[in-house]
């Protein structure tokens, strides 16, 4: 739950870092290896996009409290943000992704496609460029066998093999934000 949203709620949101150790995007391109943000920032996501990695990654550990946090969630959300950028490093730790195997809640992605692209950023240049399909089913399968459950855009197909629930997922506003959690939770 994003801080707007739960406090539109009148909630308390915690929100935790993944860890404390160094993890560094890097993005490697026809024009060499990048740093995330030498690639998103001074280049633009112009060059061509041939692997990601996460150096530090291999020795990091969760930040304190996230895999309690993960443990006694009632229900885990995956933002619809760019799933290779945004949600990749976070999944990079492998205990925090093996705390969410393990996880009794329900683990529910939020698809960032809309239409049959992505909103914003880089996503949908990214999966073609790195050979993915653009569509519901290639984030499932990127996301793998944690996953539960899929809430998508209803202009889009859903998962085949995985709960799914179609609603209006384009967010413009505080009220589109609350909206879209609410059918998240609901789901």
């Amino acid at each position: 739950i994003t801080a707007d949203i739960a406090r539109a709620w009148g909630i308390t949101a915690t929100i935790l870092p993944m860890s404390d150790d160094r993890v560094a995007t890097k993005i490697a391109t026809d024009i060499g290896m990048l740093p995330f943000q030498n690639y998103f920032v001074e280049h633009q996501c112009r060059p061509v996009v041939k692997a990601i990695g996460f150096a530090g990654a291999e020795d990091a550990n969760p930040a304190p409290g996230v895999i309690e946090a993960i443990a006694k969630a009632d229900a885990i959300f995956v933002a619809p943000s760019n799933p290779f950028l945004s949600v990749d490093p976070i999944l990079s730790v492998a205990a925090i992704t093996q705390a969410l195997a393990k996880a009794a809640a329900p683990k529910i992605c939020i698809s960032p496609l809309v239409g049959g692209t992505a909103v914003k950023g880089p996503t949908a240049k990214l999966m073609t460029e790195l050979g993915i399909a653009i569509s519901n089913q290639a984030i499932a399968a990127h996301y793998g066998d944690w996953l539960d459950g899929m809430l998508h855009d209803e202009s889009d197909a859903a998962p085949d093999a995985l709960a799914a629930r179609a609603t209006h997922t384009m967010m413009k506003n505080l009220e589109d934000k609350i909206r879209v959690a609410e059918a998240a939770l609901g789901f």
